[in-house]
């Protein structure tokens, strides 16, 4: 879309993602002058972008999580494959990113309309009431606000996105507190055949982990999902509802071909006239005026795909608000281009993600994989407790998609048998090759350990001079390492899961060996582990109770500069051990709600504000007029 006639906006949304989105939609709700700019391309028709998207993927040689969404040459979007490991360990990084970490930052994000948005795996699970406080047992950072705060935020962002799940099964699986009466949206994803199997053979069993006081009980537990399942017998016609139900393709990430997951382009459809959105409009800073307010942005407006001074011209935008969001690491890189809200020298720092151990193998038996959402189901015991001191907590996701993010798609199996599957070493053909493949492929399984990561100033995002991308910003130079504590709960997961196996009869086929296919390899204590990168990136504007210590405030709006907000995952103290994206939803609406009040009251000359910087309660919730 070609640049906006010049005129001063209410608020300007850096990023059209996830969490900016949700503020320009609920900005737009209540009258206010919203323009959205985007580094990435949207499709001028939504139904057509969608096809176009579906078969870009079908057609791709890799099936990456960017491979449905074409980047421009005038933007990067960094991905899996920019990452390879060495045979002698280490790694090499050859993508938007330079790394410079004794261990690579292992996940990607994409630039394009509605974000990594369009590419996540649409589990949407609560935090526990425990995640809020991490610094309480000897690791990382407490949130300036609790679970009681968040809470109905989240049921507000699980309407939005429209979440399918079990109240009950939360409360007494996973231990979370509801309102009495509040149920999901839309009933919960039915388990997949393997789930029903492992619970059958794990569900009140326990297991052990080293160091541990006492067992663990085993339980396996649905996991909520932002995808459309039944709705309830006697649902509201005014819930979520675009798209059709789940069909089980199996493609969720990157893309559902029936529109049942979630994508911040559902939001966009919902948006009013007031939102303004501009793609292929990539901001290069923020403008501070000599008050120390945010006055708008500078931003390169790219015609078409060549990267020429012809097609790209630059604009300024003004604004009484500007809201950054455009991921945790590109926030951060943006920030720290226009010397922006860094008294503190938390910008950029504190970069987590969530690091995934892989464990994987084969059932006794088929249990039909490579069917429906990734997991369906999980085992949430090593979320919480006293275990969290010394050792990263943990989620475990049951993985319904066989071996593939582990060694890739079942074709790798195929050439691996061709070669030399027989008994004598010699490769199997016709019949027998038949037979074997759909023996095992049919019975694939895999356990996903998903790590909290514990907030380290030493991880960080950087910017150098010598590094720019095409249209001459700064690229992200990234420092990345696991901490003993995160290395000892991939330690106990390994542990566990060496457990769980057992429990199960099943053949483990885990193994880590330093080489192209795990650039995340690494030795502990005399062992190989490797992990990958989950693709939620966190903690680089870090929010706090102190300007002196952290970069936002609990509204996420930053403490040096009052109409300035950065939103999304890189506020969070912890990445916790929950899926972040309806977390990010919650805290999105969530300072909205503060970006409306801060609104209303700059045209109010009058009004006070309260403590915290909050509105007067007078103007809470009063719509402009």
């Amino acid at each position: 879309m070609s640049a906006p006639d010049a005129r001063h906006w209410d608020v300007i949304v850096v990023g059209a993602g996830f969490a900016g989105s949700l503020v320009a939609g609920q900005l737009g709700a209540r009258g206010w002058r919203v323009l959205v700019l985007e580094a990435g391309q949207g499709a001028p028709d939504a139904e057509q972008g969608h096809l176009d998207a579906v078969e870009s993927y079908r057609s791709a040689m890799a099936k990456v999580p960017n491979s449905p969404y074409g980047a421009g040459r005038w933007i990067d979007s960094p991905d899996v494959t920019d990452l390879s490991g060495d045979t002698g360990g280490g790694f090499r990084s050859d993508g938007y990113f330079v790394q410079r970490g004794p261990l690579p930052y292992a996940s990607g994000y994409l630039r394009a309309n509605g974000g990594t948005g369009l590419a996540w795996t649409g589990l949407a699970p609560r935090m526990h009431p425990e995640d809020f406080r991490a610094a309480d047992f000897g690791h990382g950072r407490n949130w300036p606000i609790g679970y009681g705060d968040l809470e109905p935020y989240y049921r507000a962002a699980e309407r939005e996105i429209g979440v399918a799940g079990d109240v009950d099964e939360q409360r007494a699986g996973v231990g979370l507190p509801f309102p009495d009466g509040y149920r999901f949206p839309m009933r919960s994803i039915p388990r997949s055949y393997l789930d029903e199997v492992i619970a059958k053979a794990l569900d009140g069993r326990s297991v052990q982990e080293p160091g541990a006081q006492g067992p663990t009980r085993l339980r396996v537990v649905t996991t909520p999902h932002a995808r459309n399942g039944l709705p309830h017998p006697d649902a509201d016609p005014d819930e979520p509802a675009a798209g059709r139900p789940c069909q089980g393709h199996a493609s969720c990430v990157p893309i559902c071909p029936s529109r049942a997951k979630y994508t911040p382009l559902r939001t966009q459809a919902r948006w009013g006239p007031s939102v303004t959105l501009v793609t292929r409009a990539v901001v290069t800073r923020v403008r501070i005026a000599g008050n120390g307010r945010a006055a708008g942005v500078e931003y390169r407006a790219c015609r078409d795909d060549a990267v020429t001074p012809a097609a790209v011209s630059t604009h300024t935008a003004d604004a009484d608000l500007v809201v950054l969001a455009a991921h945790a690491i590109e926030n951060a890189r943006l920030l720290l281009a226009s010397g922006a809200a860094n008294s503190s020298d938390q910008v950029g720092r504190n970069l987590m993600d969530h690091p995934v151990l892989l464990t994987w193998g084969l059932m006794p038996r088929q249990i039909g994989p490579y069917r429906g959402p990734g997991s369906t189901s999980g085992l949430e015991g090593f979320r919480f407790g006293a275990a969290r001191a010394r050792r990263a907590p943990f989620r475990i996701e049951i993985g319904n998609w066989g071996w593939s993010w582990a060694l890739g798609p079942p074709d790798g199996r195929v050439a691996e048998l061709l070669r030399s599957g027989g008994p004598d070493g010699r490769g199997l053909f016709g019949p027998q090759l038949r037979r074997t493949l759909a023996d095992r492929i049919g019975r694939e399984f895999a356990f996903q350990f998903e790590m909290e990561q514990d907030a380290d100033p030493a991880n960080r995002v950087t910017i150098d001079p010598r590094h720019r991308d095409a249209l001459g910003n700064p690229r992200p130079v990234l420092h990345y390492n696991l901490s003993d504590h995160v290395k000892r709960g991939i330690v106990a997961a390994k542990s566990v899961s060496d457990q769980l196996f057992g429990l199960l009869g099943a053949e483990d086929h885990t193994r880590f060996d330093a080489g192209p296919a795990w650039p995340g390899h690494f030795e502990y204590e005399g062992r190989s582990y490797a992990y990958r990168g989950a693709g939620h990136g966190a903690g680089t504007h870090i929010m706090g109770d102190s300007p002196a210590t952290s970069v936002v405030d609990e509204w996420q709006r930053c403490w040096d500069h009052p109409n300035l907000y950065a939103v999304g995952c890189g506020s969070m103290p912890t990445v916790a051990t929950s899926n972040p994206s309806l977390t990010m939803a919650a805290l999105a609406l969530r300072s909205s709600d503060e970006i409306h009040r801060d609104l209303l009251a700059r045209r109010r000359p009058g009004s006070v504000r309260g403590p915290g910087g909050t509105a007067d309660p007078a103007l809470r919730g009063a719509d402009r007029r």
